[in-house]
């Protein structure tokens, strides 16, 4: 359930200047949550809250979006800022700390540190696509602008995709016709239950990084497939999967982000250890992507966008702050001789 934690982080984005904020991984169905941390909206009840962030969101200026997830095989993962499950006792019972049941493509699991998964028959497959039409559904009542489809980063539906995870031998295994399959069905039937009017984009892997893994060629043609479904934006990243080998480095990911929107003729959002505006700045003029994303980068400074402003623009970028503090934001650079 979101609480007032959510509402403060999320909200200080669209005061921050981010045209779009997006409530990342959100589990359509209780064992599709990364972590028992982690938000959901699979019940009635987590609409209300959600929509309080929302229309905080609208009323300063920014659109509102979320990322539906399912966690798959990397479900009952421990808290990122603990490491490991070293709940106390009394914690476990303030945090609310459960474990569950993770469910996959094949019974493998994704290190040797998580449980074994079950290898979902049809019946969890149709369980699976509901759940994410079910919180789409949701998702427009709790007022969001915008979807993303979660097929990145190891998790259900990259576990489809790729031959890393996926090793079944019926119709949904083996070529990548039939690895696309059921993600194909999720996307079609998620499209079909979003509002037409309103945008939806997928965030792919586009590259696992791993001999054998996904390759760029083939999210080329899984991106094609989404634009055909009517998917506005495939939002480009890469890796998920224990072995991978990723060339780390600032803007690592956008020529990834490029070779889809070239290759899929679709409109793609770059991320990736982007942090300088002038950096963004190029993405977009270069025609490499439509769109730049920030996550690590806006936890580190949620007014990025506002400082690009004042980087990047001639004259006086001050009114584009908050009321309440761009004029003391002026004052204070006017003190200091550092005002444009």
């Amino acid at each position: 359930m979101a609480n007032d934690w959510h509402l403060v982080h999320l909200g200080r984005f669209a005061l921050g200047g981010f045209s779009l904020v997006i409530v990342e991984a959100t589990g359509v169905t209780p064992e599709g949550r990364i972590s028992y941390g982690c938000l959901g909206l699979w019940d009635d009840a987590q609409i209300a809250p959600l929509k309080r962030i929302t229309d905080f969101l609208h009323a300063n200026g920014a659109a509102a979006g979320i990322q539906l997830a399912h966690a798959g095989r990397k479900a009952n993962s421990p808290l990122p800022w603990r490491g490991s499950f070293n709940e106390t006792e009394a914690e476990k019972v303030a945090l609310g700390f459960e474990t569950w049941a993770s469910v996959a493509p094949s019974a493998e699991r994704h290190m040797a540190s998580y449980p074994m998964p079950e290898a979902l028959d049809a019946a969890g497959l149709a369980r699976v696509r509901n759940g994410f039409v079910a919180a789409t559904k949701r998702s427009d009542t709790a007022g969001f602008d915008m979807i993303e489809l979660h097929s990145a980063h190891g998790y259900l539906l990259n576990q489809f995709l790729s031959p890393v995870a996926n090793k079944r031998t019926d119709e949904y295994g083996g070529s990548l016709e039939n690895r696309m399959r059921f993600p194909l069905e999720v996307a079609r039937a998620v499209r079909a239950a979003w509002p037409k009017h309103k945008p939806a984009f997928v965030r792919i892997s586009v590259t696992d990084w791993i001999e054998g893994g996904v390759t760029v060629d083939e999210s080329v043609a899984y991106a094609k497939e989404l634009k055909a479904i009517g998917y506005d934006v495939v939002h480009c990243t890469s890796s998920g999967f224990d072995g991978a080998t990723i060339p780390v480095g600032p803007l690592y990911q956008v020529p990834l982000a490029e070779a889809v929107r070239k290759g899929a003729d679709v409109p793609t959002a770059a991320v990736g250890l982007i942090t300088k505006a002038q950096d963004a700045e190029k993405i977009l003029e270069n025609g490499q992507a439509d769109l730049i994303a920030l996550a690590r980068q806006a936890l580190d400074d949620p007014n990025w966008p506002l400082h690009a402003m004042r980087d990047l623009l001639a004259g006086d970028s001050y009114g584009n702050w908050p009321l309440q503090s761009g004029y003391a934001v002026r004052n204070k650079d006017r003190a200091l001789g550092t005002a444009r």
